[in-house]
């Protein structure tokens, strides 16, 4: 499926599987710099909510694609694609191994497969009729209408990402085609390796409820209100992220806090099931490992082979 000679190391797994921690000891060892490949780091002010890497894990390995973007912007996959290509690129040039690692599988399949993205002007005033139509029938229905016109592109929207139905169904309604049957794959022009990090289902829930725990003693609720009291719309895609959403309903006064804690929990779940239709253990590209013991000296090992027969 590679063309190319140049490798790019792709660390893949669910959400708290502990790809954060593994990748900076791996990148650390192997002079490598990390391109993130989770929309949720984009957005500056957004730390806590999205287990951003710290200052400090960013000092220790170089980070690409992390605070690139203001709440109220869009980092579409059109966006995100060119640029990411172009920092992998930037790396290798450096003679240093380019590490994409995160957990939003259309990002990151976009680059191993190669996607080209087509090019469809936005129509402003078709968009608005569809976010009125969604202001009627709210997220669900939107999703259940994309999914009757294009249950390929429905499947491939992780979580309650209303922008991007909106955006699925503008390209669908404007051009008479599927979304799905609109991008093209080329192959990618890099030399990968797919790694792959799981852990038992019942352990990785443990995982995400301790580390949703941490996020409110850490200030979750506090930052959410800085958000909104900087002037960021709760209607904005940034602010439906998961976390986000449920702490500004609770602010409003809509929902209890301890409410907003089991819906985050159990969307965050419902995520990670999603997430799994990305990164299926039978792939016969991704090679797994178990994070529930340390494997980063199996993990360099397997990359070292790999850059020897490069």
């Amino acid at each position: 499926m590679d063309q190319g000679n140049k490798p790019l190391i792709v660390i893949v797994g669910p959400t708290a599987v502990g790809k954060t921690e593994i990748s900076l000891r791996v990148a650390e060892r192997l002079r490598g710099e990390i391109i993130s490949a989770d929309s949720r780091l984009f957005y500056r002010g957004m730390d806590i909510g999205t287990a951003k890497p710290t200052r400090e894990d960013q000092n220790r390995v170089p980070h690409h694609l992390i605070d690139v973007a203001n709440p109220e912007q869009e980092w579409s996959l059109a966006v995100y694609l060119p640029k990411a290509i172009a920092v992998i690129q930037q790396i290798q040039q450096r003679k240093n191994i380019p590490f994409l690692v995160g957990g939003t599988g259309q990002y990151i399949q976009a680059i191993v497969e190669g996607w080209e993205i087509p090019a469809i002007k936005p129509d402003p005033r078709l968009r608005k009729a569809i976010q009125r139509w969604a202001e009627q029938i709210g997220i669900e229905g939107i999703r259940e209408r994309l999914k009757a016109l294009d249950p390929i592109a429905a499947e491939g929207i992780d979580g309650p990402n209303l922008r991007r139905m909106i955006r699925a169904l503008e390209v669908i309604l404007s051009s008479g085609k599927r979304f799905s049957d609109q991008k093209t794959k080329s192959g990618s022009q890099f030399r990968i390796l797919q790694l792959g990090l799981s852990r038992p289902r019942e352990e990785l829930f443990q995982l995400i409820d301790l580390r949703i725990n941490h996020m409110l003693e850490q200030g979750l609720v506090n930052e959410v209100q800085a958000l909104l009291d900087a002037g960021f719309s709760p209607e904005l895609s940034s602010m439906s992220a998961i976390g986000y959403k449920q702490i500004i309903k609770h602010l409003a006064g809509e929902i209890s806090l301890d409410e907003a804690i089991r819906l985050i929990k159990s969307k965050t779940r419902k995520y990670v099931r999603q997430q799994a239709n990305w990164f299926q253990v039978e792939d016969p590209e991704i090679r797994w490992f178990s994070a529930s013991t340390d494997p980063t000296e199996e993990i360099i090992v397997e990359i070292q082979q790999f850059l020897s027969q490069i």
